[in-house]
């Protein structure tokens, strides 16, 4: 049964997948989802967060709009407010309900006047080119949908992917070094693979000690399992990578769950 929207704010409901969403060309069947908490806007933060009616602070999960500093960052917080002002607005939980800074943290929809689902806004985002998808180990949900929908906007130069703060970064460890401490999506092909003590090394140069790595916990191991991915068959293979920049020898991201690494036979663009 459909919420009837404009008096169910903030009780829960089950919204079943009756609408579509498209993406390059083709019909997507709306997810199944649950939503449990309704308003209409009340004011932007910036490109991937706003606030309630109800005063409830909302960030919308797994995708990472331009900040501040950054190139876009107007625009994606205008193209956000264009989504949502004068809208019904219904909130689903894929994961943990609110991040450190007690925000909601969900998927997002614009609802009919019936409480069906009209757009669901991360995909909107991603597919405008105002932001890119940002997973979590306990907020991966229709990851795939939303890089399939990034990797378009990025290949046609829409918004935000035509600045270089955003390009996919090469992996050669000194330009990548100028990158330490920011979300970047690297893309290159892996050297070695190696199993030290506890950890998981995926090499993209012959020194690991000055290149770029990617590096896994064995905690994190199974869920690459699950995934049909095998750490240790990975030399040769070309992967797109999507993390925090870190520093531990050469550059490093350390990755927790499976949804963060594509397989690509692409060239860098």
């Amino acid at each position: 049964m459909l919420a009837q929207v404009p008096n169910l704010f903030n009780r829960r409901a089950v919204l079943l997948g009756s609408g579509s969403f498209c993406l390059a060309g083709r019909v997507l069947a709306t997810p199944t989802v649950e939503l449990e908490d309704f308003g209409k806007l009340a004011r932007i933060i910036d490109g991937d967060s706003f606030v309630l009616g109800s005063g409830l602070k909302v960030r919308l999960a797994n995708i990472f709009a331009p900040e501040k500093e950054q190139d876009y960052a107007k625009a994606a917080t205008l193209a956000l407010a264009a989504l949502l002002e004068g809208r019904h607005i219904g909130l689903s939980y894929t994961g943990p309900k609110r991040d450190r800074y007690g925000r909601a943290l969900a998927q997002v929809y614009t609802l009919k006047p019936d409480g069906s689902p009209d757009q669901w806004v991360q995909l909107e985002m991603i597919r405008l080119g105002y932001g890119r998808v940002r997973s979590y180990a306990d907020t991966a949900w229709q990851i795939e949908t939303l890089l399939e929908s990034e990797d378009v906007a990025r290949q046609a130069g829409r918004g935000l992917w035509q600045s270089n703060d955003f390009k996919v970064r090469a992996p050669a460890p000194n330009p990548l070094a100028q990158y330490v401490d920011s979300f970047q999506i690297v893309e290159g092909l892996i050297i070695s693979a190696a199993q030290v003590r506890d950890m998981t090394f995926l090499n993209f140069g012959s020194d690991y000690k000055t290149d770029f790595t990617v590096s896994i916990a064995r905690r994190d191991r199974r869920k690459f399992e699950k995934a049909e991915i095998d750490l240790e068959d990975m030399e040769g293979r070309r992967i797109r990578v999507r993390g925090w920049v870190e520093l531990y020898n050469g550059p490093v991201m350390w990755l927790d769950h499976p949804q963060a690494l594509e397989f690509t036979h692409r060239d860098l663009s």
